[in-house]
């Protein structure tokens, strides 16, 4: 916080009283008024942190600071001042005399409270909840440690850090990346964990949990394994609290288990109902608190999280021996890992003697690295690399070169480098990762069988489809194996699996494959969750390829509608089912329509990604493309060598998309009957494409085949048949190979 431990010349840090994530709480003084304060600060990283991504989180904290400011009520935490000095951010608030629900759980040695405190803490939350519902926001994280009780009896709600305005819903979608569920495992809706919008009556269902929790001593679903937890919340209806505790009123068990209604419109409808339900029965009797123990913990879930809460960890209950201020940063990343021995080179252990780092070195990686994932959820694919690279650095020299929390960065790095094009240094990275986690894991680790999974992706990058189906297959059985055919990861295995059988070539294998994953992610996660209108954009891809056109457009133009009402009409993901559609157009030869469409696509790319964005790029692609199929080929050729341009700048004069405008331009130089242009055009493509996948990739040998097909536009007809020859001989050699590895061990 600086030496002077003065914040804007006003604000005197005088000890912590909390930290978390990326940001501490310290009481203060306020040398203008006079009066104690509690000043939440953004924390620094130090001097090598990196700039990119902490812009990501000035903005969350910013955000947390308007809406907090915003509320005045007696039930929620006043916040005084916000400002920026000497580059950290601060949020200047009441200072609270009290404890917060875990913390009272903790004292009374993990004993649920008294029925009187239970029922007085439910009407003021309630109170409070629908103050805040009335200004058109959402908590998304009630939870124990966000309810204080004070000294006086007065209880207030705080850290409005993930709270979403009603009206400003694709603001939120930046901060947190669409489909990622916000909240605390043990006490998120099923809305939450579905990935779909949540509105006030998620805000009841958590405090549903909290009450349960405070009521019986343990949550709705007690369980160690995240996924457990969320399929408990999604799926189970929850055990009734008097079958913890025989002693608690009727009626405020059914108002508990009411707020646990798996559907938002079986809960209360609001909070004043709520808190109307509440007061009726103020005047029955109470009773005094039996001793309860906390229910044993139910068997945990097999797997892990899906890969849409990617990160998340079961969070801290607030019931539960070991309890800290703040969660094991180690664990944050890599949860229990019990070590086995690294191997040198003839079996033998290495040794290692690291000094065990703080707490506080770890969580300040633990943020930086989640930090990356935020850039990576942005889009920001190159800043995130640099953030994964240089924690993986630190990790490595303070945890050793095998840690699980050294590979997780290790593994980041590999995704960057794939997302980024560059597809063989990522396969690198990832075999790295994939052998170091079987030493160190296990072959059936979930972590381990990731890093195969994203190995086989690129391997199908690289024009290695069979190499990728092996893969596939393998990690495909160890999970259906350790997690069970419906687990998400298995799901997303299967459809990566689907997407490469077209590669090989096995159109109608893929199509079955697509149907039957979409139908299963419908079913366990809902008709409208990203990775459903992921396999469904999946099936209409398979129908193109099948020449089934009209329905591939239809099923294409479904999910482009689904994903405008979920994720909302500018985000990525809709516009690229619109990118599709247009595809679809011109396959069909409604080649107007499908210039119509990519011009407007290309405006709309160009307003929310930028004019030079890849995505913009190929977007003014499809125009070219469609303006020769309406024979406007100097209008196309123009607009080629333009985008052609740009990508080069951009991407790089080797990058797939730089090669694709290359190609097209040597298209319009031959319709336009310019042959000898052409045919250097073309050679020049086939030429980088060689150099970067192999004489034996089926793009490079795409190119040949354009560069015969020029030769032979322009008479050199032994030369041209000499060159058909060769590609068809590569071809078959691919082929008979493939086949070969597919059927081996």
């Amino acid at each position: 916080m600086g030496d002077t431990r003065l914040i804007h010349g006003r604000y005197r840090l005088l000890d912590p009283i909390g930290r978390g994530g990326m940001g501490e709480v310290w009481r203060a003084r306020d040398e203008s008024l006079g009066r104690h304060v509690a000043v939440k600060c953004l924390k620094p990283l130090g001097p090598n942190h990196d700039h990119a991504f902490t812009r990501v989180l000035r903005e969350r904290f910013r955000r947390e600071a308007r809406v907090a400011a915003a509320l005045q009520h007696r039930g929620i935490t006043v916040v005084h001042d916000f400002g920026e000095s000497d580059g950290v951010l601060y949020l200047v608030m009441e200072l609270l005399d009290g404890r917060n629900l875990s913390q009272l759980l903790e004292d009374n040695k993990q004993h649920p409270l008294p029925v009187a405190d239970v029922v007085e803490i439910a009407e003021q939350v309630a109170a409070a909840l629908a103050y805040c519902h009335e200004q058109a926001i959402v908590h998304r994280d009630l939870k124990p440690a966000n309810i204080v009780r004070l000294g006086d009896g007065t209880v207030k709600i705080c850290d409005f850090g993930i709270a979403r305005l009603g009206h400003d819903i694709g603001f939120t979608s930046r901060l947190t990346g669409t489909g990622i569920a916000m909240g605390t495992p043990h006490y998120m809706s099923p809305e939450q964990i579905g990935g779909t919008e949540v509105d006030q009556r998620s805000d009841l269902y958590s405090f549903g949990c909290v009450l349960y929790e405070i009521a019986t001593g343990v949550p709705p679903f007690d369980l160690d394994d995240a996924w457990a937890i969320l399929v408990g919340h999604r799926d189970t209806p929850p055990r009734p609290p008097r079958e913890h505790r025989p002693e608690l009123p009727g009626y405020l068990e059914r108002v508990i288990l009411d707020l646990l209604a798996k559907e938002p419109a079986e809960r209360p409808g609001d909070a004043r109902e709520l808190a109307r339900r509440i007061s009726a029965h103020r005047a029955a009797p109470v009773y005094v608190p039996a001793v309860v123990a906390p229910a044993a913990d139910a068997p945990a879930g097999a797997g892990r999280l899906p890969s849409w809460t990617h990160g998340m960890t079961t969070g801290r209950k607030a019931a539960g021996t070991g309890l800290r201020t703040a969660p094991d940063p180690a664990a944050a990343l890599s949860g229990e890992w019990i070590a086995r021995p690294a191997t040198g080179p003839v079996g033998e252990p290495v040794p290692e003697s690291r000094p065990t780092p703080s707490p506080e070195v770890l969580e300040a990686l633990a943020g930086r690295h989640n930090a990356g994932l935020s850039l990576g959820r942005l889009g920001r694919w190159t800043e995130a690399g640099e953030v994964h690279r240089a924690v993986a650095a630190e990790r490595e020299h303070l945890l050793g070169p095998h840690h699980p929390d050294t590979l997780a960065s290790r593994f980041e790095i590999a995704f960057t480098l794939s997302r980024t094009g560059r597809a063989p240094d990522a396969l690198r990275a990832y075999k790295h990762v994939t052998e170091a986690r079987i030493r160190t894991l296990g072959a059936d680790h979930p972590d381990t069988l990731a890093a195969r999974q994203e190995m086989a992706y690129v391997l199908g990058r690289l024009g290695r489809p069979f190499d990728a189906h092996r893969v596939y297959t393998s990690v495909l059985a160890a999970r259906e194996r350790t997690m069970g055919p419906d687990h998400p990861d298995t799901l997303r295995c299967r459809h990566n699996l689907a997407f490469n059988l077209s590669r090989l070539g096995r159109l109608e294998d893929s199509h079955r494959m697509a149907r039957e994953v979409a139908a299963a992610r419908a079913r366990v996660l809902g008709p409208d969750h990203p990775d459903t209108l992921v396999t469904r954009y999946e099936v209409a891809y398979t129908l193109g390829q099948l020449g089934r056109w009209a329905e591939a457009l239809q099923t294409y133009r479904e999910v482009a509608e689904a994903r405008a009402r979920a994720l909302g009409p500018d985000h990525p993901d809709t516009l690229a089912a619109r990118h599709e559609i247009g595809i679809s157009l011109g396959r069909l030869g409604r080649s107007a329509e499908a210039l119509d469409l990519y011009t407007l696509l290309a405006e709309d790319r160009a307003r929310v990604q930028g004019p030079t964005h890849p995505e913009t790029l190929r977007a003014r692609h499809g125009r070219c493309v469609n303006l020769g199929r309406l024979g406007r080929w100097e209008e196309a050729l123009a607009e080629s060598r333009e985008v052609s341009t740009v990508r080069e700048q951009v991407l790089g004069p080797d990058h797939p998309d730089t090669l694709v405008s290359h190609r097209e331009v040597a298209v319009g130089l031959g319709w336009l009957g310019r042959w000898g242009d052409a045919l250097a055009a073309y050679r020049r493509v086939a030429a980088a494409r060689e150099r970067v996948l192999g004489a034996d990739h089926p793009d490079t040998l795409a190119s040949r085949n354009d560069e015969a097909h020029c030769l032979q536009q322009l008479g050199h007809a032994t030369e041209a048949a000499e060159l058909y020859r060769r590609v068809a001989t590569l071809r078959d050699q691919r082929t008979s190979g493939g086949r070969q590895a597919a059927s081996g061990p």
